[in-house]
């Protein structure tokens, strides 16, 4: 199994490619939670995640026969990109299987690091299972995203900066997708304070390890459906399951509505951008999806900051609804010059901001006289969400919330 000697040893190889990367206090997470809240930011790595690590250690690990031969490997996208500049860096071929589906950004950014790309499969999965067939017809290595001790040791010095930057750390929460990057931290943190605790979180619709710990045995989900692309993986790795049993203290999941929230609060209040699979830590601290205590020291890795632009306007949008500061409502008025101008009125002395009108006179569910009325809407929360639909039915108007 990993030991902490592997992570010790693969810091200098490490250290001469990656980032060691802020550990930032976050007064508004702070004062929200009861926690005192370091933000481990990752998204400022190099390639915009943690994987770069891993790819480094274990590319400069291979044989000469190995990288001859070049290398291959399948990703959603952050670990390509770490297995491209790594081999590049290195003067190694390589070959990435990234699905059909992969975030355009981060299919391009691959690209320009200097990796072959092929697209394949709607998921991890099904590139995973391309790139082993690559493997085999073109005797490359194969440089797995997660279920690798030498790939496992290169993330976990992340636990040795987490450690050195903030020693009084009471909990670390850290995001698992196939489990590499929880292997790697768990290791390092627990071997320098074992005391203390390391808290794996999955999104709802990706949670292979929270349902392998339940059953004892790995398992392997049919489908995998979150916004968080990065951690979407069917089953936890072999070996990493065995370095969660042994020394994550718990795992929990959390829904994709507060990662979007969470998405969205920390652009908002911090200033900070990053991927589905980036907020999840700090979203199962928000959501309470484990118990802390008033004042615990909790460092969260943001693991991600590769967020394709029309995800994250898709993001956005689902957060603010979640926040309360968006909603799409319908409702119905009279066909008749100045009816529109009334609607408006009300929604102006109600201090909400109009962002669209869209206007449907053909449906047969309506009466001759009358037009049906979709608006957009800005909104400044749950309680004026409530207040404006109230203040419209008051006047006669009836509401029906799309979004």
């Amino acid at each position: 199994m990993l030991d902490v000697a592997d992570v010790l040893e693969a810091r200098q190889r490490v250290s001469e490619v990656a980032r060691h990367t802020p550990l930032d206090y976050s007064h508004t997470f702070s004062n929200r939670s009861g926690a005192e809240i370091y933000l481990k930011l990752e998204n400022f790595q190099r390639t915009g995640s943690f994987k770069i690590r891993g790819a480094t250690n274990k590319l400069a690990k291979l044989s000469p026969e190995e990288c001859a031969a070049g290398v291959v490997t399948a990703s959603a996208g952050n670990h390509a990109q770490g297995v491209a500049l790594a081999a590049t860096r290195a003067g190694i071929d390589a070959k990435i299987v990234m699905p059909e589906y992969a975030p355009v950004s981060k299919v391009e950014a691959t690209k320009a690091y200097g990796a072959e790309v092929v697209l394949h499969g709607v998921d991890y999965d099904e590139a995973q299972a391309k790139a082993h067939e690559l493997e085999a017809e073109e005797g490359r290595t194969y440089v797995h995203a997660f279920d690798d001790p030498d790939v496992m040791a290169g993330q976990g010095t992340i636990g040795l900066e987490i450690v050195e930057d903030c020693p009084d750390v009471d909990t670390v929460v850290v995001p698992i997708g196939g489990g590499g990057l929880i292997s790697g931290i768990a290791t390092a943190v627990k071997a320098q304070k074992p005391d203390t605790r390391i808290v794996g979180v999955q999104a709802e619709g990706a949670s292979s390890a929270a349902q392998s710990l339940q059953k004892g045995s790995r398992v392997a989900l049919d489908q995998v459906d979150t916004i968080a692309d990065g951690i979407a993986v069917r089953q936890v790795g072999e070996q990493t399951f065995e370095v969660i049993r042994e020394r994550v203290d718990e795992v929990v999941t959390v829904p994709d509505s507060a990662i979007a929230t969470t998405l969205v609060d920390l652009l908002d209040r911090s200033k900070t951008l990053v991927e589905g699979a980036g907020a999840i830590a700090l979203a199962a601290v928000l959501d309470d999806a484990f118990e802390y205590e008033p004042g615990e020291v909790i460092v969260p890795a943001l693991c991600g900051g590769n967020i394709d632009l029309n995800v994250l306007r898709t993001v956005i949008t689902r957060g603010l609804v979640e926040d309360g500061r968006y909603l799409k409502i319908k409702t119905v008025l009279k066909d008749r010059p100045g009816a529109l101008e009334q609607l408006i009125e009300i929604i102006a002395d109600a201090r909400a901001n109009i962002y669209r009108i869209q206007h449907e006179r053909t449906s047969l569910e309506m009466r001759i006289d009358q037009t049906e009325v979709e608006l957009d809407l800005e909104t400044r929360g749950h309680d004026h969400v409530a207040e404006l639909i109230a203040e419209l039915e008051a006047h006669g108007y009836p509401v029906e919330v799309l979004v």
